[in-house]
C-alpha cells in the first residue's frame, strides 16, 4: 500500500568555454533575470501558508465528573460549531477542514465528563470531533486563546454536568449547526429510475467506514477504512478493464458516508449490484476467526458472529455523530414485498456465485455465506452483499490484507463472480449474428 516516489537529481550545468568579462556579465545578467522571474511567479510564503489547512497540534482533557475542559492546540484560530446528540450522549464539534497532527489513538483516554472521542474528515471541507459523554452536559464556555511566546493557540471548550432535559433541549436547539455527511456521487447515471436490463450493468462498490469512522483496527494498527478503500479502488480497476460495466463507488477518498446515504446512492444510480467491502475485527475467538465471508440481508442472523458483526457495522452513524433516523415501519404493499423478495433472491444468487469463485483463490471462513441485518444492505430494489475480506483481529489475515499478491487474487476472483452473475444478461444483449 505504500507508494514509491522516484526522485531524479540532476546537476546544474556550469558555463564553460566562455572567457573574459563579457562572459561574466552574461552569467550575472542571466542569474538576475531568473531570480526576477522566479520571484514573479512563485507565491510568497505568507500566501502559501494561508492556503494550508489549519493544524491540530495536540489535544487533552482535564477535569472531573462535574466540570471538564477539552483543549485543542492549534496553529491558528478556527471557529467550531458545537451540537449534541442523545441516545447515547454525544457532543459534536464541527470544524473547517483541519489536519490532525495527533496520534491516531489520542481519543482513547477520556476523563471526567468525556469518555472516548474520535476525530477525522467528515465531509468535503469539514472535519469533526465526536465526544462520547458519560452523562448529560451543557457547554459552559467556548473560547479561543491566541498564541503567546512558545505557547500555541488554543481552542477551549468547558463542559459542566447537567440534567437529561437540559441536554435534550440543547440537542434540539443545536441541530441546525451540524454538518451534513458526505457521499455525493461525482456524476449520477443517466439511467436514474430507468428500467434495468439496458446498457451496461451498473455496479456500485461501497468501501466501508471512512473519515471520522476508522472502522476496525488491526493487531498491528492497520485501520479498516484504509484497507477497504485501497481494495475497492483495485476492484473497480479490474471491473473497468473488462469494459462490461459502469462502475461507481460510494466514496473515493477518506470521507465519511452515512449508512443511509450509501443505500440511497445504490438506489439513485439504479444499480444492478451493490457490493459493500469490509475487514472487521471480532472479540470472541479473535485469534481463530480467519478468512473471507460473504453476507446477505436477513431479519434473523445466521449465527452469533454474523449478529455481532451486524451490530458493529450498524453503529457507524453513531460513531460519526450522525442523527439516527427512525426505522421505517414495515410496508405491506404487495408489489414492494415482491420486489424485496426478488432482490433478496438475486443477492443470495450472487453470494453463492462469489463464494464459489473465492474458494479456489483465497482462504474462506467456515460456512462462508452468512446473513444478518446489515443496514447497508437494505435497498429493496438493488441486489446487495457485504464482503468481509478478512479479520483484522487475526494477525495472519491482517498481513494478507496489505499484501499486493493477495489483493490481486481476491479482486480477480470477485471480478469473475460479477462476470458470472451478469453472464446471462450480457449474452442477451449481444447483437444477433448477421445472416
Amino acid at each position: 500500500m505504500a507508494e514509491t516516489l522516484e526522485k531524479k537529481n540532476g546537476k546544474k550545468p556550469w558555463l564553460t568555454g566562455v572567457r573574459g568579462a563579457f562572459a561574466r556579465l552574461v552569467a550575472t545578467a542571466a542569474v538576475l533575470c531568473s531570480t526576477a522571474v522566479a520571484s514573479a511567479v512563485s507565491p510568497v510564503p505568507a500566501a502559501a501558508a494561508e492556503a494550508k489547512k489549519p493544524v491540530v497540534l495536540d489535544a487533552r482533557v482535564a477535569g472531573d465528573e462535574t466540570r471538564t475542559r477539552f483543549v485543542l492546540d492549534m496553529d491558528r484560530q478556527v471557529t467550531p460549531a458545537i451540537s449534541a446528540l442523545a441516545n447515547p450522549y454525544r457532543l459534536i464539534m464541527d470544524l473547517p477542514e483541519v489536519e490532525f497532527s495527533i496520534p491516531a489513538d489520542a481519543g482513547t483516554t477520556g476523563r471526567g465528563l468525556v469518555g472516548d472521542w474520535r476525530f477525522g474528515m467528515f465531509a468535503v471541507g469539514k472535519s469533526r470531533i465526536v465526544m462520547d459523554l458519560t452523562g448529560p452536559v451543557s457547554v459552559d464556555k467556548t473560547f479561543f486563546l491566541p498564541a503567546v511566546d512558545d505557547q500555541p493557540a488554543r481552542l477551549v471548550v468547558d463542559l459542566v454536568s447537567s440534567t437529561r432535559q437540559e441536554f435534550n433541549d440543547f440537542a434540539e436547539r443545536s441541530r441546525h449547526k451540524r454538518a451534513e455527511p458526505g457521499g455525493q456521487v461525482a456524476a449520477k447515471s443517466d439511467k436514474l429510475g430507468a428500467q434495468k436490463g439496458h446498457g451496461k450493468p451498473i455496479v456500485v462498490i461501497d468501501p466501508g467506514h471512512g473519515g471520522i469512522d476508522n472502522g476496525a483496527t488491526g493487531v498491528d494498527g492497520t485501520p479498516e477504512k484504509v484497507i477497504v478503500l485501497e481494495f475497492a479502488k483495485l476492484f473497480k480497476e479490474k471491473l473497468g478493464e473488462t469494459g462490461l460495466y459502469d462502475v461507481r463507488m460510494t466514496r473515493e477518498d477518506d470521507t465519511f458516508v452515512s449508512l443511509g446515504r450509501r443505500v440511497e446512492i445504490g438506489h439513485e444510480l439504479a444499480a444492478d449490484l451493490f457490493i459493500s467491502i469490509h475487514a472487521d475485527s471480532v472479540r470472541r475467538g479473535r485469534k481463530y476467526a480467519r478468512g473471507s465471508t460473504v453476507y446477505t440481508l436477513s431479519d434473523r442472523a445466521s449465527d452469533q458472529l454474523a449478529e455481532d458483526l451486524a451490530v458493529s457495522e450498524n453503529l457507524s452513524d453513531v460513531i460519526a455523530g450522525v442523527e439516527l433516523d427512525e426505522e421505517p415501519t414495515e410496508v405491506t404493499d404487495i408489489l414492494l414485498d415482491l420486489a424485496r423478495r426478488e432482490t433478496r433472491s438475486f443477492s443470495v444468487y450472487f453470494a453463492r456465485t462469489l463464494v464459489s469463485e473465492l474458494r479456489s483463490a483465497v482462504r474462506l471462513i467456515n460456512n462462508p455465506h452468512r446473513h444478518a441485518g446489515f443496514k447497508v444492505l437494505k435497498a429493496h430494489d438493488v441486489p446487495s452483499v457485504l464482503v468481509e475480506l478478512g479479520y483484522l483481529s487475526n494477525e495472519h489475515d491482517e498481513k494478507l490484507l496489505v499484501s499486493d499478491e493477495w489483493r490481486d487474487r481476491m479482486s480477480n476472483a470477485m471480478t469473475e463472480a460479477v462476470n458470472g452473475f451478469f453472464r446471462p444478461r450480457l449474452a442477451r444483449q449481444q447483437p444477433a449474428p448477421s445472416q
